[in-house]
């Protein structure tokens, strides 16, 4: 349990690509991080793209960037929702600024672009994303995973485990 003190803020909200969201969820429980999802409404459940339920244990507004050490961004279609939110813009640029790890798979870049954090970075995404990333100032590379400073970011689903591993990589370098 090498992150049994850790607090992970996970940001929810409807139509997350399930695997993206439960695997790096799981990952980082096993290794003892306790995981807080964050959604628009504290209590709502929100559906995966196959139908695998979440449900918010805090509402956006009630989250703080200081309470966590990490925070996870799930793909799917729930970024484009995700990156409307003040708030959630908020949280990911104040991780950023405490060079928190967060942690960012498929769509899930949506949100990194509009928090305006990707100026200079080395990342990855889906490849349908690859314009949008590129045009937000980063550099664009079709690895499994790419790390570069506290930004963990991975493409697709196959990338899973790799991701999993360098995202808790990333919170263990800070505890």
């Amino acid at each position: 349990m090498t992150l049994s003190k850790t607090k992970v803020l996970c940001l929810l909200d409807d139509e997350f690509e399930d695997l993206e969201l439960w695997y790096p969820v799981y990952r980082v429980r096993e290794e003892g991080a306790e995981v807080i999802f964050a959604g628009p409404e504290k209590g709502k459940k929100h559906i995966g793209k196959y139908g695998v339920p979440a449900v918010a244990d805090i509402s956006f507004d009630e989250a703080e960037s200081a309470d966590f050490d990490g925070i996870l961004v799930p793909g799917g279609w729930a970024p484009d929702k995700l990156r409307r939110y003040p708030k959630v813009l908020q949280l990911v640029r104040e991780m950023n600024d405490a060079d928190k790890p967060i942690g960012q798979i498929c769509h899930a870049g949506w949100v990194l672009i509009s928090a305006r954090i990707l100026e200079g970075r080395t990342v990855t995404s889906t490849p349908g994303i690859r314009d949008d990333m590129e045009n937000a100032g980063s550099t664009w590379v079709d690895e499994a995973v790419v790390v570069d400073g506290n930004i963990v970011s991975a493409r697709r689903p196959p990338d899973l485990p790799p991701y999993g591993k360098a995202f808790v990589e990333a919170l263990r370098a800070r505890a």
